[in-house]
């Protein structure tokens, strides 16, 4: 066979922010090509039925209703309930934003911004990598966003910490990568999200995004979580370091 597989069967993907949004169409598209879950989200509720929704393609499902803030705890739950079972995809997808303008940052709205987008990952990363190491490796995910590339009107916090999370991604692919784990970033511009909804509300504001969008649309779910299907499985074993922009061209104009 000389096509690669992109089908996850056999592997357990961990993702955060899993209970809505990309984290729930990522989970649903791995549940989908295969693979067992591990959800973490801090909405217990919204997780459960994005847990039904995947065991529904026949994946096997643990939930972990916890903050990535609280990544200790979280690692210690993974552990608790996968008993030795090697990790082989972490999706770092958790992550906040607070649209303030740059002169009304607070220390508090940083401190939270960075703490969830990009400490949590950073940790989360490393217990996931050191699973990986004694399994024979593994993919790492993370998820930054258009606002880490170019220069967006507001959410400058956030912006920095998506750019740091593509530096991340780098520095990790170079250290860990002989180790055979591979760490790549999905760089989002708009899709329909709790984090957009009130944006894409906003027939002006969607009107000037559409305008530097070359495919003139917003994004589909399916289409960003196709592109972690093909990043998790073994279609992309010779991609590391890298962050694809799934953001409809968006990114050759800026903003």
């Amino acid at each position: 066979m000389y096509l690669p597989s992109f089908r996850l069967d056999g592997k357990l993907a961990v993702i955060t922010g899993a209970s809505k949004g990309i984290g729930r169409a990522v989970a649903l598209a791995f549940a989908e090509s295969g693979a067992d879950l591990v959800l973490i989200a801090r909405n217990k509720e919204q997780l459960s039925k994005v847990r039904k929704e995947a065991e529904g393609y026949g994946s096997e499902v643990t939930t972990i209703s916890e903050d990535v803030k609280n990544y200790s705890s979280i690692i210690q739950q993974l552990d608790d309930n996968i008993q030795g079972r090697g990790v082989d995809v972490w999706v770092n997808n958790a992550g906040i934003n607070i649209r303030s303008k740059a002169f009304e940052v607070t220390p508090g709205e940083m401190d939270q911004i960075v703490d969830i987008n990009m400490k949590s990952s950073f940790f989360l990363a490393q217990a996931a990598a050191k699973r990986m190491k004694n399994h024979g490796g593994g993919k790492i995910i993370n998820m930054t966003s258009v606002g880490g590339h170019v220069a967006l009107r507001t959410g400058v916090v956030y912006a920095m910490t998506k750019s740091a999370i593509i530096q991340m991604t780098k520095n990790l692919a170079m250290e860990w990568g002989g180790e055979n784990i591979l760490v790549n970033a999905i760089g989002p511009w708009y899709f329909p999200t709790a984090l957009t909804e009130g944006l894409l509300q906003d027939e002006q504001y969607v009107a000037d995004i559409l305008d530097r969008t070359p495919l003139k649309r917003i994004g589909k779910l399916e289409e960003l979580a196709g592109t972690a299907v093909f990043l998790a499985s073994d279609a992309s074993n010779y991609i590391t370091g890298q962050t694809l922009f799934v953001d409809g061209g968006m990114t050759i104009y800026g903003f």
